[in-house]
């Protein structure tokens, strides 16, 4: 058994570097260590310089999102033992600026989450009196995976469109704009789809489904994408037969 593993980490610091560099570091092995117990070890015995992103360590913050051996993974939930005998390569995020080390500026993702409104529109609220916006558990269920969403963004980093065009909303904006949808309580579908409809919204999309594939928590963004483009063909076409009805 291997007493230690390798991580090649990239290192990008802006006040000395141009270009994003490999540190290589040797860490324990420990079999019930995780990739993000491997870089604490190196911020805490080996190298405090180095910078990187975490929280909860239990797989529901999202934070520690990186690209591990060429694939975005949660760092908190991928074992080294995945890895044998390493070496192992730890990077940042792909198509997200770099601020430092392995931390990504998530500025973008932050302002297109905003864009789709992913909140319960009404269009009027019902008085106190008359009680809570009840739900049965089929309704909930209509909705339920797409809430599942961590916001760890390693979808966008799987998402060769996000690559190719950055102006593209991304699949886990969508994904939580269809949550909303499908809220039994909620009364702002048609704006969410008038939003998406236009350049860098669903359309866009190509069916790669990656994004779908590296989710952590089986959302599933892909599919939800292809429901918002049935729902946008759906009232294009009506808007077709029954223009005077097709909101």
């Amino acid at each position: 058994m291997a007493e230690t593993i390798t991580l090649s980490v990239a290192r990008y610091r802006p006040e000395e570097e141009a270009e994003p560099t490999v540190q290589t570091y040797e860490v324990p092995y420990r079999k019930d260590w995780v990739v993000l117990d491997a870089l604490n070890y190196i911020k805490d015995q080996l190298d405090g310089s180095l910078s990187f992103r975490w929280s909860c360590r239990m797989g529901v913050c999202g934070s520690c999102g990186m690209t591990v051996n060429g694939e975005p993974k949660l760092t908190c939930a991928v074992f080294l033992s995945d890895y044998l005998p390493g070496p192992i390569r730890v990077e940042p995020l792909q198509y997200f600026p770099i601020v430092r080390d392995l931390v990504v500026d998530i500025s973008d993702f932050l302002e297109k989450l905003q864009k789709v409104k992913p909140w319960i529109i009404l269009k009027e609220e019902k008085p106190l009196s008359e009680g809570e916006y009840r739900q049965t558990p089929d309704q909930l269920d209509t909705y339920k995976q797409f809430s599942m969403c961590i916001n760890c963004m390693l979808c966008y980093a799987a998402c060769p469109i996000y690559g190719l065009e950055p102006g593209f909303v991304g699949p886990a904006a969508i994904a939580l704009a269809q949550r909303y949808n499908l809220d039994s309580r909620d009364m702002g579908a048609q704006e969410r789809l008038d939003i998406l409809s236009q350049k860098g919204g669903i359309w866009d999309c190509t069916f790669v489904g990656e994004c779908t594939k590296v989710c952590p928590e089986n959302v599933d963004p892909a599919g939800a994408i292809q429901q918002y483009k049935l729902a946008g063909a759906a009232h294009w076409f009506k808007s077709l037969l029954l223009p005077w009805g097709a909101k």
